[in-house]
């Protein structure tokens, strides 16, 4: 009776141990889509990042690569903690899941939050900036012209936004706007703001709809992904208590 009570706590270990590893593929493979969303939002935004002066969209970005990267992490832990049968890695495992569904809930807390007050915060601060550090500082000059240019936009809000600001009353420019607003492209050709040269639409509306769209990628990821977590510590328990009452 012993050898077969014996056997079937084998069995029922072995089975726990081959779904922890299924389990943990799994986990490994969200692990990386969750670095893979965060890279491409840094990346496909990184140079309009100084235009921002809410931190919150970078910082949802790049607590998304630090949940991607220790979820690689931790999927290497569970798998050392299951070959190895160590109770102890399987207790660093589960701790490790739960940070890692707080940060993954946090950051889609703050995409949805960010995402709602979006709009009204670009409209002030980006008309703000435009004025106030085109051709003053470097960086944001080099962003306000990638972003007039991809765009195919005219200013924040508007190209008379370019009336009100320090590059026009401090500079000894001739041009009316900058020349990255300009349909084709030429040096000078900023001195005409005729409809037929330049872009009337503000950068503000085209950047605050790609935006929400990425803050709605990052809150699906960071609130769906949480859900794996949650399987995850309830599996590790059991595994933990399945090798306990083993070794016993």
């Amino acid at each position: 009776v012993k050898n077969r009570r014996h056997n079937e706590g084998c069995c029922s270990v072995n089975f726990a141990k081959n779904f922890f590893h299924v389990y943990n593929f799994i986990f490994f493979l969200a692990g990386c889509s969750v670095l893979g969303v965060g890279l491409w939002t840094v990346i496909t935004k990184h140079q309009y990042v100084s235009l921002l002066t809410n931190i919150t969209y970078p910082l949802t970005a790049y607590l998304l690569i630090a949940a991607g990267g220790l979820t690689l992490l931790t999927a290497f832990i569970g798998c050392y903690s299951v070959q190895r049968q160590n109770r102890c890695s399987i207790i660093l495992y589960m701790f490790l899941l739960l940070l890692i569904f707080l940060v993954e809930l946090m950051i889609g807390i703050l995409a949805y939050v960010y995402r709602n007050q979006l709009e009204v915060d670009l409209k002030y601060n980006l008309d703000n900036t435009f004025i106030q550090k085109y051709g003053i500082s470097l960086s944001e000059t080099l962003s306000i012209d990638k972003m007039q240019q991809e765009y195919k936009c005219c200013g924040a809000t508007s190209f008379e936004n370019w009336d009100k600001s320090r590059w026009r009353k401090e500079s000894n420019t001739t041009n009316l706007v900058p020349d990255s607003c300009c349909k084709t492209i030429d040096f000078g050709c900023g001195q005409r703001n005729h409809p037929s040269n330049i872009s009337y639409t503000g950068c503000v509306h085209k950047f605050t709809e790609e935006l929400k769209q990425q803050l709605v990628i990052i809150f699906a990821v960071g609130l769906g992904f949480s859900v794996i977590q949650i399987f995850g510590m309830v599996l590790s328990c059991f595994l933990y208590f399945k090798l306990k009452g083993d070794d016993e």
